[in-house]
């Protein structure tokens, strides 16, 4: 079998108030995207890394993670699209020819090979899976003026992760389906409302089934200048 993990790192990261985007920033000696980069170059199951990123920062990208940090198994580097789920099927794009692909957030920098075992285990009974955490506090859907409309069923609510993980034909039919519904559409705006995760596309476009496991609560996205404070207490267990 051949695994591919496309990872995602266009993002601009205005929430961090910081003129370097979020996934170059550094957290102790190395950018927040060495760390998950690092993971999947040193996973044996892992043949390949797709890295997505700006359009004006191949180069960069290039000359730091494969050349000054060796990151081999870097085979393509390409450039991203206006949403991330253009820039997703960008990478799906370049990883034709694999039988499995991890679709990545670059900002995730604490990913383990525990929780990349999960996942392939996982994917040896079923096509689709994604990681992510049972929450740990109450979750209430509040009104637009402020009152409480309705809580929810704690036991049942996970904060997704990723990677989010599936059979490469599987996610490549779903996304070239969802383009194509997009191009037809009179505006892209009802297309966008609506994809908040790649797991999201195979749910509503195709009806499988996506089964939930387990990540880490270290599994942390950085986004604001509180995250990044939290992964430099984090970042000696994943170096």
């Amino acid at each position: 079998m051949r695994n591919v993990a496309i990872v995602l790192a266009g993002g601009n990261g205005s929430r961090m108030n910081s003129k370097i985007k979020k996934q170059y920033l550094q957290i102790g000696n190395y950018p927040v995207l060495w760390y998950s980069l690092r993971t999947f170059q040193n996973s044996p199951w892992i043949d390949e890394i797709v890295l997505v990123c700006g359009a004006g920062e191949i180069k960069r990208c290039r000359d730091q993670f494969v050349d000054q940090y060796g990151l081999s198994k870097i085979g393509k580097i390409v450039a991203g699209g206006r949403e991330r789920y253009h820039s997703v099927y960008e990478g799906l794009k370049a990883a034709e020819n694999c039988d499995n692909v991890l679709i990545h957030d670059g900002a995730r920098p604490f990913i383990s090979e525990e929780i990349l075992n999960r996942i392939f285990d996982t994917l040896k009974q079923c096509p689709a899976c994604v990681t992510g955490m049972p929450v740990k506090d109450t979750i209430k859907i509040g009104s637009t003026d402020g009152y409480v409309e309705q809580t929810l069923p704690r036991e049942k609510l996970w904060l997704i992760q990723t990677p989010q993980s599936f059979s490469y034909s599987l996610i490549r039919q779903a996304y070239d389906e969802l383009i194509r519904r997009e191009k037809e559409a009179e505006t892209q705006n009802d297309v966008e409302r609506k994809i908040t995760d790649d797991a999201m596309v195979v749910e509503t476009i195709l009806q499988t089934p996506v089964k939930l496991i387990k990540g880490s609560y270290d599994n942390i996205k950085i986004t604001t200048p509180e995250d990044l404070v939290l992964a430099k207490t984090l970042a000696d267990r994943y170096r």
